[in-house]
């Protein structure tokens, strides 16, 4: 009870009706005015979610990563919806500010600039300077973000169905779904707090990287709505020709940035979810991660989870791939597995003999969470994200390192540093060693094992003779044939029924048995009725299937 306690505490709860009622008014209205009824194009979709407000942009960003659930022309359109959208008046900045820190934002800082940075979804950002002289930026969050995300997000839940109407994807969309991960997301950004704790994790994970950062976080001044960093001045990474005159190797950036995405991932097990180029700057030599609101945790099992994937992909190991998709996963419904194991043989036929360099990481991730969608096996979030941060990164090499060759769109191959990145993971000492301990421990229980199997065996041996033994099949993907055999059972049986009615009913007849009707005793007649009533259901049955 207490679990589920804190679990309705978590979940968002809904505004008060009133409320909610004049936010639904207002939603209706929107979409009246954009003609939803008629269908959605992917630029009315991304007008219409920027007319509703911060929620369903957000919603559109998170919408704009999931190829799996919309077409890609869709997905194109909604990434625009990563622009800025209206800024908050200063006013309303320095009034925050001041019911944070409790004082004006003058007795803060040496002095903050009214022109924000930036502004999105979920807050803005402002250049400012501490009085001590560092120059940093002030991440402000939009008043009441919180509670209207939560109104908004009451509402889409009552009518989620309403959002079928979108001829995009039928009943592949699980909105649901989708509207977990959305909530789960805002969490993280809009608890600044959180997010300091990102910055401060991801730049001791990445302490020992020479070419690697992000930018200092001053948690003394930092709260749950204000989050005070070190401003970065450096170049963007998209901006190719600025890079170059600044004597910059674009493709070595690229390498870089690869590998150390790789690293994120497969070493620390944290990474930066939305690794789009506006988060990513170039200073003093180094990459800068900017942004680290948004980031995907994987546990040391995902992670293997996640090698096995990968190698059994080059090796063509089907039963390998199968098995990392199944552990990983969570069954929704009943799977197939034969269907399930034709759809990853002609996966793996397609990719098993290409080349490394010839192979589009992102592309392979995603069309294994298409098959795991097909077979209604669901993906954690911490996977879903780490496939559309792999797709964005490779978006990001593609722009900033393109491939003049037709074999590749980008001169970097992420799949290349991976494959580098196991062969160096191989031979590590430190991994050896765990490695070793491991399949020691595996060796001593197997060990154990065999030991039990003479026991075992003399144990079936007298079930067996005892008449005791039970034996337990399941036939994988036998569903039809069982159905087949189920239905003829069903047949004999009533054959069988149908005999000895007409047998007894015949045998009846031939005594004197009160009451009788048309002569014959009343119980064979019922009986006869009943026999000849089965005879019919079954010429039918035989007649239709024939047919």
């Amino acid at each position: 009870m207490a679990e589920q306690r804190k679990a309705d505490a978590a979940a968002p709860q809904p505004a008060p009706r009133e409320k909610q009622k004049s936010r639904l008014h207002e939603i209706v209205e929107i979409l009246r005015r954009n003609d939803i009824i008629h269908g959605v194009t992917p630029q009315k979709l991304t007008v219409m979610l920027e007319e509703l407000g911060p929620t369903f942009v957000k919603l559109g960003q998170i919408m704009s990563m999931r190829s799996d659930m919309l077409p890609q022309r869709y997905c194109d359109e909604l990434k625009k919806l990563r622009a800025s959208v209206a800024p908050m008046p200063f006013e309303t900045v320095r009034a925050i500010i001041t019911e944070q820190y409790g004082k004006p934002p003058e007795e803060i800082f040496a002095f903050i600039k009214e022109q924000p940075l930036g502004s999105a979804s979920v807050a803005q950002v402002h250049a400012a300077r501490l009085r001590s002289g560092e120059d940093v930026v002030v991440k402000v969050q939009r008043r009441g973000i919180h509670q209207v995300m939560e109104q908004d997000l009451a509402i889409m839940r009552r009518a989620a169905k309403l959002l079928r109407i979108m001829p995009v994807a039928g009943d592949v969309i699980d909105f649901n779904g989708l509207l977990d991960e959305f909530w789960t997301v805002s969490q993280q950004e809009m608890n600044f707090l959180m997010e300091a704790e990102h910055l401060s994790r991801f730049a001791s994970l990445n302490n020992g990287i020479a070419y690697a950062t992000c930018p200092r976080v001053y948690r003394e001044l930092s709260t749950s709505c204000v989050l005070v960093m070190e401003r970065v001045n450096g170049i963007p990474i998209d901006r190719l020709d600025d890079l170059r005159k600044n004597g910059y190797n674009t493709d070595e950036i690229c390498e870089k940035l690869a590998e150390n995405y790789i690293k994120q991932i497969l070493d620390d097990g944290f990474f930066h979810a939305d690794p789009h180029p506006g988060n990513l700057i170039i200073r003093g030599g180094k990459i800068v991660w900017l942004d680290l609101g948004m980031v995907g945790v994987l546990s040391s099992r995902d992670r293997q989870v996640f090698r096995t994937a990968m190698l059994a992909v080059t090796r063509q190991d089907i039963y390998e791939l199968e098995n990392a998709i199944m552990s990983i996963g969570v069954i929704k419904e009943k799977v197939n597995h034969n269907e399930l194991y034709e759809d990853i043989r002609i996966f793996v036929d397609r990719y098993g003999n290409s080349d490394l360099s010839d192979l589009n990481l992102g592309q392979i991730l995603a069309e294994v969470m298409e098959i795991a969608a097909k077979h209604h096996i669901g993906l954690p979030n911490s996977i879903t994200m780490l496939i559309r941060g792999i797709l964005t990164i490779e978006g990001v090499l593609e722009d900033c390192s393109p491939n003049t060759s037709i074999r590749h769109s980008a001169a970097v191959s992420m799949m290349e540093i991976l494959a580098r990145h196991f062969s160096a993971g191989t031979f590590n000492a430190d991994n050896m060693e765990k490695e070793v301990r491991h399949l020691l421990r595996k060796a001593m229980g197997s060990v154990e094992k065999i030991s039990d199997i003479p026991l075992n065996l003399a144990d079936i041996v007298k079930m067996t003779v005892r008449g005791q033994t039970k034996i337990n099949l399941e036939l994988t993907g036998s569903e039809e044939p069982l159905s087949k055999i189920d239905r003829m059972v069903d047949r004999v049986i009533f054959g069988i029924i149908d005999g000895a009615l007409l047998i007894g009913s015949s045998m009846l007849c031939t005594t004197n048995m009160t009451p009788k009707i048309l002569g014959i005793p009343a119980i064979g007649a019922v009986g006869f009725f009943i026999a000849f009533a089965l005879s019919g259901v079954l010429l039918i049955d035989i007649i239709k299937k024939h047919k």
